[in-house]
């Protein structure tokens, strides 16, 4: 069995491909969010710096029964939204279910939205705990609720493909990425996602989680450990 972490760690080594991967757009994502009409190109900022004024009078309104309030407010933030979820699966149709329960849950919380934070950081938490949760149903689902150093997943290149002659495209650099970090426990996976493909400050990434700052060095500390003993495992 091949073991695409493996080739990841002798041809790039994980901490260049991650800087790597984080600087470049997920051409799977791109085209996807094409065919499902919800763009991957919007960035969370951007979509944070909407006037806060326009969000508080749909909030409001929302709140009192205005549906065509709430469609503002979910048009002026699900390409963001919809991007970061791009994190979380790679499967348009999951993907989309995706964001659709941010939505939902985002609706059903609006009265307890304090306005402490832009809205766009409010539904990334909200987004955070639903793409946790769905990893970790799939561990659940798939009995991999702890790292596995003796079975891999077959990689969606082959071994041969995977190396620098060959001049990787960005869609099987992710491949190759998302291989080895579905290999970790959801905790260690969304630590090292949000600090690594998601480049969050660690006061960031315990402000989307709830962790504290001191938990989530002491996650991402472990996690780089594990993936580092996934990378070394030998070829087969």
């Amino acid at each position: 069995m091949a073991v695409a972490c493996t080739v990841v760690s002798r041809d790039f080594g994980w901490d260049v491909l991650f800087d790597w991967l984080a600087s470049h757009t997920d051409p799977v994502a791109a085209n996807d969010a094409q065919s499902t009409a919800v763009t991957a190109t919007a960035d969370l900022e951007a979509d944070s710096a909407a006037p806060a004024a326009a969000d508080w009078d749909d909030i409001r309104a929302s709140i009192a029964g205005d549906g065509a309030a709430y469609g503002r407010l979910v048009a002026r933030h699900q390409q963001a939204i919809a991007r970061y979820l791009w994190r979380f699966t790679r499967d348009p149709q999951v993907h989309e279910e995706l964001v659709q329960t941010v939505f939902v849950e985002a609706y059903f919380q609006l009265g307890t939205f304090a306005g402490r934070s832009p809205l766009g950081h409010w539904l990334q938490v909200i987004a955070t705990r639903t793409g946790y949760r769905h990893w970790k149903l799939q561990s659940q689902q798939r009995g991999r609720g702890v790292v596995s150093l003796a079975v891999a997943p077959e990689p969606a290149v082959s071994p041969a493909a995977a190396t620098p002659d060959a001049k990787l495209e960005s869609a099987e650099a992710a491949a190759l990425v998302h291989a080895c970090l579905e290999r970790l426990p959801p905790r260690d996976r969304l630590v090292l996602t949000l600090l690594h493909l998601e480049e969050k400050t660690v006061a960031e990434i315990a402000g989307l989680t709830g962790w504290s700052q001191t938990m989530v060095k002491v996650q991402a500390y472990r996690a780089r450990g594990k993936l580092a003993r996934l990378l070394k495992e030998p070829a087969r």
